[in-house]
């Protein structure tokens, strides 16, 4: 399977916003003993780059993301901390372009049909659509989606998914995975709550089972 296919398998992505690498490993085994083995580490914080690679490194069994990648650099330091997908907020050509240069599979933002478009031409699989549920929410999916099912894309809804609302995204199915911070919160990790990120991994996981029958 390729890699977008993996992450659809799973279903729940966890968006992070590491600001120190000490909890990397941590919060990587709390997430997969809850059955989630996956994570979208963004580039918001200057810990991004040592927490991709100490995952990547010593937890090869996570799929491991790299986030809010916003130009062709960031991807470069993605690819070489052992990302092995990337993700950002919104759509730039240069960087969908590089990102296939360097063998990145990219998520771009799409909050429009003609993002959607682009994302298209750049031959894209899966796109990000984002943010989420300011954009109109599963309603503003349905018919922005609607003309292009044909073609295969599939989605990522991103911003205001919660556990509340999870199994209404993966309802539909051109939705592959939503992305969620509530798994993770920056509070929870700053407090090394790692018994209640694992609990919201395995209550996500389980969710995505009974979205999916």
């Amino acid at each position: 399977m390729s890699v977008f296919e993996r992450v659809a398998a799973i279903g729940v992505v966890p968006v992070i916003a590491l600001d120190d690498a000490r909890h990397a490993l941590p919060l990587a085994d709390a997430l997969a003993e809850g059955g989630l083995r996956v994570i979208e580490v963004t580039f918001r914080t200057s810990a991004a780059v040592d927490t991709i690679r100490q995952i990547a490194q010593h937890r090869p069994e996570m799929l491991v993301g790299a986030g809010t990648v916003l130009t062709e650099a960031q991807a470069d330091a993605a690819k070489a901390a052992g990302a092995m997908f990337a993700l950002s907020p919104g759509i730039d050509r240069a960087v969908l372009d590089h990102a296939a240069q360097i063998g990145l599979p990219f998520a771009p933002g799409i909050m429009t049909p003609s993002d959607l478009q682009i994302a298209l031409r750049a031959k894209c699989k899966l796109v990000k659509f984002f943010p989420a549920m300011a954009a109109g929410g599963l309603t503003m999916l349905k018919n922005i989606a609607g003309p292009y099912l044909h073609t295969g894309i599939g989605f990522n809804p991103t911003g205001g998914v919660t556990r509340d609302n999870l199994t209404d995204w993966l309802g539909y199915a051109p939705v592959r995975a939503v992305g969620g911070t509530w798994i993770a919160t920056g509070t929870d990790i700053a407090a090394e709550n790692w018994e209640t990120i694992r609990s919201n991994a395995a209550e996500a996981a389980d969710l995505v089972r009974k979205a999916r029958g």
